[in-house]
């Protein structure tokens, strides 16, 4: 009885990564937003996001060849945020399974 209030090692990674997962996705879709709004790429925090999204979207910035900018960018870093939601909260409802 004791022991279930607290959770195990598999139930906390299954959050860390579910909550790394959201941060991903969080900063790729902030980028996303601050591209459609034409955000000052000079500005300190702009350029902290955006070169973080460059790097999470690595392998899918530049997936897409449409003809619009901004298309591009929401497909590439869409579908990056997407797979990090998907597969992160993938791998941790796996483990908070495991548990039980």
């Amino acid at each position: 009885m004791f022991m279930s209030r607290y959770r195990n090692g598999s139930d906390q990674a299954g959050t860390v990564i579910a909550i790394i997962a959201d941060v991903f996705a969080l900063i790729l879709g902030l980028w996303i937003l601050m591209y459609l709004l034409d955000a000052n790429r000079g500005n300190d925090l702009v350029q902290l996001v955006r070169e973080s999204a460059n790097w999470l979207a690595g392998w899918s910035h530049d997936l897409f060849t449409f003809d619009e900018a901004w298309a591009r960018v929401v497909a590439g870093y869409g579908l990056a945020a997407v797979v990090y939601l998907f597969v992160g909260h993938a791998v941790a409802h796996r483990l908070h399974r495991h548990r039980h």
